[in-house]
């Protein structure tokens, strides 16, 4: 694979017409008129932001997620990329987005090269706007895991993304009070990936798709 072309074709659709909604809503858990509807009526939205850390890797482009550990809360033990909500002390987004993956994996501020952005998602269980910033570095980082924040640090082919069989659905455990029927979600390395990550995860699967390699 060459490395170079396909992260230059990657920043080049990006800075385009992005997919947004159509890829989002094949991996939404909810119906896309109910988040709509949601979205539209949230008031005092909090801004947040991930990173999406892409590196070349046997021969293929790898990126990382992280696993929460279990807690008190909405997003207890799931799957995610680093990230968090926007401080008062951060420039912009892309600065939450920096401190926040190095804060919780290592990622130093300057070994990535940010090299896209892709569409913001709404989360309304936590009425987080979330804002993803696509970084690239040019070898596997040495990440280390922040003990209160992340039970475990995953790295994936994001070509596995394509394969048919790591898409799924399943009844996922909302709380204790909610299950909600055929969720659809991925499945990497045997990890349930689901809600606002997959919808990311899918948007940037429908950017794969685009790029000629």
């Amino acid at each position: 694979m060459n490395i170079d072309q396909f992260i230059s074709q990657l920043s080049t659709i990006t800075a385009q017409e992005l997919p947004g909604d159509e890829a989002h809503l094949t991996l939404m858990p909810v119906s896309r008129l109910k988040a709509r509807k949601l979205k539209t009526s949230a008031l005092d939205l909090r801004l947040s932001a991930v990173g999406i850390i892409l590196y070349p890797f046997k021969n293929s482009i790898y990126s990382v997620l992280i696993q929460r550990p279990q807690y008190d809360g909405v997003h207890s033990g799931q799957i995610a990329f680093p990230g968090g909500k926007m401080d008062s002390s951060d420039v912009d987004l892309i600065a939450t987005a920096r401190r926040e993956c190095h804060e919780e994996v290592d990622f130093q501020a300057n070994d990535g090269r940010l090299i896209s952005q892709l569409s913001e998602i709404y989360i309304p269980v936590s009425n987080f706007k979330v804002h993803p910033f696509v970084f690239f570095t040019k070898s596997k980082p040495l990440l280390t895991p922040d003990e209160r924040e992340v039970e475990e640090i995953i790295h994936f082919d994001l070509f596995s993304l394509l394969a048919i069989e790591n898409f799924k659905t399943k009844s996922i455990r909302i709380s204790s009070e909610l299950t909600q029927e055929n969720v659809p979600y991925f499945d990497i390395k045997g990890k349930i990936v689901w809600g606002a990550t997959a919808m990311i995860l899918a948007e940037l699967k429908a950017i794969i798709q685009q790029i000629k390699i």
